[in-house]
């Protein structure tokens, strides 16, 4: 899940580990209402090659996301802080093509690697250097890859986040073309109506 990479969130430390038990209880992570399950396997069918892949979700926590591009034929590489969130996103694709690792997803333990799809939700806004994270992550893909990143801004009071024109702005020298999604008008995406900026951008290179 989205840490500084030392296990913060924005600063803040966060037990990712302890978070494990109880982290697919919420709509949009566990996916277990099979609305908001659809939703999201449409959104990824749509963001990721048409053919099987080779895909990186980064900050995979317990694997949810993994396991639908699974599903739709690409090989997986999860990268999570928590060895926690890894064992549960072991567990949940056990016998598919997926591998999990434990690691820091601005720098990936992932070598010499090359991807077809770098998947990244809910994870930029949190690093301490978001441009060098997407500098990393380019260079992670393979000719004709692509930047799936999920994000957006939460909260009224104290918001936080990154709005989607800033994230555009980032990838702007990075890559040849972006695609704007915004998600906040699906609720199915949600498991209930939302009203914050929720967005995806996919940026090919």
């Amino acid at each position: 899940m989205a840490t500084d990479g030392d296990g913060t969130v924005a600063g803040v430390p966060v037990d990712w580990d302890a978070q494990a038990a109880v982290f697919d209880d919420e709509p949009d992570h566990g996916l277990r209402d099979p609305g908001v399950r659809a939703a999201w396997a449409e959104r990824l069918r749509g963001w990721l090659p048409g053919r099987p892949a080779e895909i990186l979700d980064l900050g995979c926590g317990t694997g949810s996301l993994s396991l639908l591009a699974a599903e739709q034929g690409h090989r997986v590489t999860g990268v999570d802080l928590s060895p926690a969130m890894v064992e549960r996103a072991r567990a949940k694709l056990a016998g598919r093509d997926a591998v999990f690792l434990t690691g820091d997803a601005a720098h990936p333990p992932v070598g010499e690697q090359r991807f077809d799809a770098v998947l990244v939700r809910h994870v930029l806004w949190a690093l301490p250097d978001p441009a060098r994270a997407l500098r990393h992550w380019r260079g992670l893909l393979r000719p004709g890859g692509r930047l799936v990143l999920v994000e957006g801004v939460w909260g009224s009071v104290t918001p936080v986040g990154i709005p989607a024109d800033r994230l555009l702005t980032l990838l702007a020298p990075l890559v040849s073309h972006t695609h704007l999604d915004l998600l906040s008008p699906d609720p199915r995406l949600w498991g209930r109506k939302v009203d914050d900026e929720r967005y995806a951008v996919v940026a090919r290179v």
